[in-house]
């Protein structure tokens, strides 16, 4: 049977399985953190307003991104499940027209996106000379939306194998690449025209071209995952029935990220350009802090599904165990670092007082409640892993519509911008102790038939 097809994460110490999962998994996550830090340093030194346009974009970059992660988390939910039950050719089939539905998302989002940038972000709060910036790197990066769908759902299937460490090198590698071509296209270095915020948007195209090419040759060549046969239109739609069952709840439970983000970066926009910088620089150095949990939660989709497939779920409730602990621990350390360091990591990406400010204020009210942050994170992944994905799904809608938004609301009124970010403070909180509750009544107590 091909590599594929066995599954690898059903037997062994389940301790030192996780970390040798998640390692690997951690370097593709840090990749991306410092592909997005990266820009956002580079395009940061050309000033506040650039910066403050890459503040704006982050929501819809992760509004797209989102929609990607679902995808590929109902892929990897559905293979890795297959792979527990030794069904091989039901594989490849899922692995395929997996594949096969990023093509009409790409095409929707694309053009969608396309022709709403200008209202988008003005709904936003952007206006004048950043408004135009925001122009200039959108509309190059809508063109690449093919290359950030397509090999998010590959690297996802290639994951449902229990191979976490081919896509985290292509992460990596992406990342690396990414970091030379800013500089160069940014700042017109040696033969390359200076582009400014332009440049960014073409070298993040063309790092995640190159990530989709690298998908495709490991998916074809070394797994021999993909069928090049017409699919049958039935066989097609069942097998997108599968994955969106898990996919569409696990998307839009990602799309409450950036929709929310939205609504507090026009919360935020209201104390002003230098705020909208702060927070798109904290909430960056806040997905460094948290890359090491988001990579373990990651590893726990096919983990909880190869095992659940098995009839293993003792395996599954150790690993969870095992993972809560971890959150607290590392939700600890990160608080520490961040209130003896945030200020001069802050100053890493513009000098600006205000900016710095406002990025010191989040981390030291933010950051103490990310080891709770860390518990929905792992519950959402291990609720997908095991199919139950509108559970999964309830947690984000709860941490941004429940508590979130409108304790930001009543926060800005009455404490400014610092109650807004008390907000998403609490928001954590909440979520981690709902998360705990829903684990333990669709899991702890989920039958194996």
């Amino acid at each position: 049977m091909p590599a594929a097809g066995r599954a690898k994460l059903t037997q062994g110490k389940i301790l030192p399985q996780l970390i040798k999962l998640t390692i690997p998994m951690m370097a593709g996550m840090v990749g991306m953190v410092v592909f997005n830090i990266v820009d956002t340093f580079y395009i940061g030194q050309l000033g506040s307003e650039q910066l403050a346009a890459m503040g704006y974009t982050f929501p819809v970059v992760m509004f797209i991104t989102s929609i990607s992660i679902g995808l590929g988390m109902g892929a990897s939910a559905v293979i890795s499940n297959e792979i527990g039950k030794g069904s091989f050719e039901k594989v490849r089939h899922l692995a395929t027209n997996s594949l096969l539905l990023g093509f009409p998302v790409v095409a929707l989002f694309a053009l969608a996106g396309f022709l709403t940038i200008e209202p988008l972000f003005r709904l936003l709060g952007a206006e004048g000379t950043t408004l135009g910036y925001i122009k200039e790197y959108m509309q190059i990066w809508y063109i690449g939306v093919p290359f950030v769908v397509i090999p998010m759902i590959g690297n996802n299937i290639i994951r449902a194998t229990g191979d976490m460490k081919t896509p985290g090198l292509i992460m990596v590698s992406i990342a690396i690449l990414n970091s030379i071509l800013d500089p160069l296209l940014i700042f017109g270095l040696g033969p390359f025209p200076e582009l400014g915020i332009t440049g960014g948007a073409l070298a993040t195209l063309f790092s995640r071209a190159v990530g989709m090419t690298l998908a495709f040759i490991i998916l074809v060549k070394r797994e021999k995952i993909i069928r090049f046969a017409v699919p049958k239109a039935r066989e097609l739609f069942d097998s997108w029935k599968k994955i969106l069952y898990i996919g569409i709840p696990a998307g839009l439970a990602k799309l409450i990220i950036p929709l929310s983000m939205g609504v507090v970066t026009r919360l935020v926009s209201e104390y002003g350009n230098s705020a909208v910088a702060g927070l798109g620089v904290a909430t960056r150095l806040e997905a460094l802090a948290m890359m090491l949990l988001m990579a373990l939660s990651t590893v726990l989709i096919p983990f909880t599904g190869q095992n659940m497939g098995a009839g293993l779920k003792n395996r599954v409730l150790k690993a969870l165990k095992i993972s809560y602990i971890f959150s607290l621990s590392w939700g600890g350390v990160m608080f520490v670092l961040f209130l003896f360091t945030g200020k001069f990591m802050a100053g890493l990406f513009n000098k600006d007082p205000d900016i710095i400010a406002t990025v010191v204020l989040y981390l030291n009210i933010v950051s103490i409640s990310y080891g709770f942050q860390g518990f929905m994170i792992i519950s959402s992944a291990a609720l997908n892993g095991s199919h139950k994905p509108i559970h999964s799904a309830i947690l984000s809608v709860s941490r941004m519509f429940v508590f979130y938004i409108p304790l930001a609301l009543l926060g800005m009124k009455f404490f400014d911008l610092k109650g807004i970010f008390l907000a998403g403070s609490i928001a954590n909180f909440g979520a981690g102790l709902l998360s705990l509750y829903f684990v333990h009544r669709q899991i702890v107590h989920k039958r194996i038939r």
